[in-house]
């Protein structure tokens, strides 16, 4: 069973990706091929961390479980849809930003 924050994660990841896809290839509700792709590689990800519940934010984690590509082309969506997250889902980007920063003063 999933915890509410990895699932809160893998939602805000989802989220992020789905501004993005919207914005650059103008798919509105669903995903294209690439960005599905990227989607379906970010929930693994997320599944498969090796620390579980202890999961930092991925851009504070020491260890870069996505490839060189995947790793590229998340860091476009973030940068992206980071800062319009605020505004389209302001729960979750403030929640994204609390993890990250209770993740890395551990």
């Amino acid at each position: 069973m999933l915890s509410k924050r990895i699932k809160r994660e893998k939602q805000t990841v989802s989220k992020m990706i789905g501004m993005y896809c919207k914005k650059h290839h103008g798919m509105n509700g669903k995903l294209c091929d690439a960005c599905r792709e990227l989607n379906d590689y970010a929930l693994k990800r997320i599944d498969y961390c090796r620390f579980g519940e202890l999961k930092p934010a991925c851009s504070v984690c020491p260890v870069h479980c996505y490839n060189a590509e995947k790793r590229e082309q998340i860091r476009e969506v973030m940068r992206f849809a980071g800062p319009r997250m605020i505004f389209s889902h302001p729960y979750l980007a403030i929640m994204h930003l609390i993890d990250k920063n209770r993740k890395s003063n551990s």
